[in-house]
């Protein structure tokens, strides 16, 4: 397959989204013994809605190019939490990075409503987590307790169509290993797959993208939205693929914009101030 070609508006756009200096979060915890376990906190004020974020990095690279947008979520009002987890390329792929991801939405919530929001790989993240209530039984990931909402942006939906269109370098086989394991493992870790059939993961979802994306084709969205019935899409024109992590970005706007309508439908809870009990959080 060709390199991929982009726009000059599109590499600077990464190039200025990327380079951002990190931020450093006022708190920091665990979820497991593994270095890769750990996540970064910024405590809302008390009953400010909580945000569970999921990078994007084709599930290779950490969470540091998303500690600004964290903290920007931070400043709109949100409890965030941004995770790390085990990434293909090192101590991950299949299975560890979907043991770290259902280890963090079963116990980082702590019992509290939350939007499990995530960008690019982290997207198809968060709406594989959706979707554990249709795996099997049997399966390791499977179980009831789901996400309070879930927003997708820019999101990866679909692993086979990523493997066939070589994005990133190979970045679904770098996850889920070559055939036949790769034929073997999509039905378990694939939003799509799980979701052809049912029609709906019963979460609330919202799928937001720029209608200028040149990362992620957007037949990835399209394709997505016609087989989830009740999906909400929001698509923004003239908007790329990481000005929606760019703090302060008409795009990143709508984001928060968008958390908000969200969490406004959660029931009523008192406190705020993130998660506390089995994960082990310090300053």
């Amino acid at each position: 397959m060709a390199s991929r070609v982009i726009s000059e508006f599109a590499a600077q756009e990464e190039k200025r989204v990327l380079s951002r200096k990190p931020v450093l979060a006022p708190e920091h915890g665990r979820y497991g013994d593994h270095p890769h376990q750990v996540y970064d906190a910024w405590p809302g004020t008390d009953g400010a809605p909580l945000v569970i974020l999921l990078h994007g990095g084709y599930w290779r690279y950490d969470r540091m190019h998303l500690t600004p947008f964290a903290a920007y979520l931070n400043e709109q009002g949100f409890d965030v939490l941004l995770p790390g987890f085990r990434r293909s390329g090192g101590a991950g792929g299949y299975p560890e990075t979907f043991d770290d991801i259902a280890r963090i939405v079963d116990t980082l919530a702590q019992g509290r409503p939350y939007v499990l929001a995530g960008h690019c790989s982290g997207g198809h993240l968060a709406l594989w987590c959706a979707a554990r209530g249709l795996l099997p039984p049997g399966s390791r990931w499977h179980t009831r307790d789901l996400p309070t909402a879930v927003l997708a942006l820019a999101p990866l939906t679909d692993l086979a169509a990523t493997r066939r269109d070589d994005l990133s370098d190979g970045a679904a086989v770098q996850l889920l290993g070559d055939d036949p394991l790769f034929a073997e493992r999509l039905p378990e870790t694939d939003p799509m797959t799980l979701l052809r059939g049912a029609g709906t993961t019963g979460v609330p979802t919202v799928l937001l993208h720029g209608a200028a994306d040149e990362e992620v084709p957007l037949t990835q969205f399209s394709d997505y939205a016609a087989v989830h019935h009740d999906l909400r899409t929001v698509v923004l024109p003239g908007t790329g693929h990481y000005t929606l992590i760019e703090p302060g970005a008409p795009g990143a706007r709508a984001v928060a914009d968008t958390l908000h309508e969200m969490a406004a439908a959660f029931p009523t809870v008192n406190g705020g101030g993130g998660a506390t009990g089995a994960a082990q959080r310090s300053r």
